[in-house]
């Protein structure tokens, strides 16, 4: 699928993450003689079983990883002075191919909310049903069952999620929902990534081609028309290899494909941007679009550990690389497909929205924010709960050889925003002007700061709770109720809650501004908005004031969407397919 001799391509995608993969994929299958090219960063991912085995992908967070690009944020007083690192995929099939497999789907009315004609949820659910194959349940009206993303529960069910959605039911009672990715629920055996769904199947194809190790510089034009992209070998995966500038023509179209922070950076380095940000990096602007790198969006993470009895089925063997578990799990693997090896950790979700009663407990600092955006979309859920079976935390390897289980809880419509921009450094080199909002708007910690206390009383009712990792739990007061550490088994499942004082809830928070981090849901920064508003694309992803340049990735997203990003990186991808192909004439019948 590489041939680097070749000068001309139809069209060529500047980035080959998720979204790329999907659109040249598509494209390809559509009409076979349209000459296609991907560049890359990144390298190849085909059948390496870093990307296909699944339970590797706490592995890709090492900090000696090549699969992934670490983005440096600006230091922020929101969350204690700390510079938040954001990464994202850095290989053929982008973060599909790194990213805990977790599939959720957004509620249809956040692509209603989006306000642009084409995109409305209606003209959206058959894509959505095109791209899967969901094994889950049969018969469900919103999923499809004949496309190439498959979506099942993995290869092995584990009995300390079923704890997690049991306790959940009877002490938060909220209902059990066997398909909370309806559109509008509230309350595989191995990774199925871009790549091998929507390229690598095509390798008969001599039309699509993947050129990895290729960093993009910026798109070249004639006048205002998109004529090719600039690129050179990139430094990571090809450290030895000539740093010279090549070039490569487009006849029909370039896709800028390089996700929330790479796109627009390519577009900046093209002169499409704000006056002041090329002026201070010495580019000659092309086109004045203030609002390409606005509009950062993301997803407030945080993850908290526990400890697990010793009885019970966790993931902690295989992450710990013991050599007689990873043995037998992959003999199994090999032998069925199913086993830890085709698991994440991750079997079950809270999708939670407050009732009456948290709402009040929550305080008045949430409440404008629940009025303004909650209160009249019922579907719309505040946060994901989730259980992780296993500990993949920063104090990974120096913990003792035992079982763990994290909580893991992220809030879906931060009313925060950042902005991405290059800038240049002090040796005037090209560097990352990055402000992640992270927690900026006071409305955000509140319902992080609940959900700590949920998941803890959920977690200590279950039959497999051993208590807090301590050093890693809010460090609360000498002689607190809340106070954390090892115990025998769990509470009773009616006990009282634990009761925390004001000392106990400002230690709670400031947990929170140390360890908020990132969801890895970047998205945003080249908006699919009216150029007046700060848009960057239009309904059909064109670029405004150029011609044959689309955007085609998350960076388009104009409004946070309430899910794990991967499933709507694929549906812009289908739709980015279809628009492409209706403006070159081609029949997707």
């Amino acid at each position: 699928m590489s041939h680097p001799s070749l000068t001309e391509f139809d069209i060529i995608f500047a980035g080959g993450g998720s979204t790329a993969c999907v659109v040249a994929g598509r494209l390809a299958a559509y009409d076979s003689s349209l000459k296609i090219l991907i560049l890359e960063a990144g390298e190849h991912t085909l059948d390496k079983p870093a990307h296909v085995q699944l339970y590797q992908y706490p592995f890709h967070m090492a900090p000696t990883s090549t699969t992934r690009t670490l983005h440096f944020g600006n230091p922020s007083p929101r969350v204690n002075g700390r510079a938040l690192v954001v990464s994202c995929g850095r290989s053929v099939g982008g973060g599909s191919t790194i990213n805990f497999g977790a599939y959720t789907r957004a509620p249809a009315s956040d692509y209603d909310d989006w306000a642009v004609e084409g995109w409305e949820s209606k003209n959206l659910i058959p894509l959505m049903k095109k791209l899967e194959t969901y094994d889950v349940q049969p018969g469900r009206p919103t999923h499809g069952y004949t496309g190439p993303v498959k979506v099942s529960p993995g290869g092995h069910k584990l009995d300390i999620c079923e704890e997690f959605v049991r306790v959940g039911m009877t002490y938060h009672k909220r209902p059990y929902s066997d398909d909370t990715d309806d559109l509008e629920t509230c309350n595989t055996y191995s990774r199925s990534d871009a790549a091998h769904c929507y390229v690598y199947n095509q390798a008969q194809n001599p039309n699509l081609q993947v050129w990895v190790g290729k960093r993009v510089t910026r798109v070249i034009f004639e006048d205002k028309r998109a004529v090719g992209i600039e690129f050179t070998n990139d430094p990571v995966s090809c450290p030895d290899a000539d740093q010279s500038l090549s070039t490569v023509k487009a006849s029909k179209l370039v896709v800028v494909s390089a996700g929330a922070f790479g796109s627009p950076a390519i577009l900046e380095r093209s002169g499409i941007g704000a006056d002041a940000v090329l002026k201070r990096c010495g580019i000659k602007p092309l086109i004045s679009l203030p609002g390409v790198g606005e509009n950062y969006m993301d997803h407030d993470v945080v993850l908290v550990p526990y400890l697990a009895a010793d009885e019970v089925v966790t993931m902690d063997p295989l992450w710990r690389g013991e050599e007689s578990a990873t043995k037998d799990a992959l003999a199994q693997w090999t032998s069925n497909g199913k086993s830890l090896i085709a698991s994440n950790g991750i079997d079950a979700k809270i999708k939670w929205r407050p009732d009456g009663d948290e709402l009040k407990a929550m305080g008045s600092a949430f409440q404008p924010r629940w009025n303004e955006f909650y209160r009249d979309r019922p579907d719309k859920c505040v946060a994901i709960f989730s259980l992780i079976a296993g500990y993949i935390g920063p104090l990974f390897g120096t913990l003792p050889p035992r079982n763990y289980m994290m909580a893991a809880y992220f809030t879906l419509y931060p009313a925060s925003a950042g902005s991405v921009h290059i800038k240049t450094d002090e040796n005037g080199k090209e560097a990352l002007d990055f402000t992640t909002g992270f927690l900026d708007d006071p409305s955000d910690i509140v319902p992080i700061n609940f959900a700590y206390k949920k998941m803890r009383e959920i977690y200590r009712r279950m039959p497999s709770y051993r208590g807090e990792l301590a050093e890693a739990h809010p460090k609360f007061p000498e002689g607190s109720a809340a106070a954390c550490g090892e115990a025998s088994g769990p509470v009773d499942l009616n006990a009282p809650d634990i009761i925390y004082t004001a000392e106990d809830d400002a230690a709670i928070e400031k947990y929170h501004r140390d360890c908020v981090e990132t969801t890895w849901h970047s998205l945003g920064t080249c908006a699919m908005k009216p150029r007046a508003e700060q848009g960057v694309v239009d309904a059909r992803l064109n670029v405004y004031g150029v011609a044959n340049l689309k955007v085609a990735d998350l960076s388009i997203v104009p409004k946070n969407v309430g899910t794990n990003t991967y499933s709507t990186a694929l549906l812009i991808g289908e739709k980015a397919a279809m628009i492409i192909a209706e403006d070159l004439g081609i029949d997707i019948v």
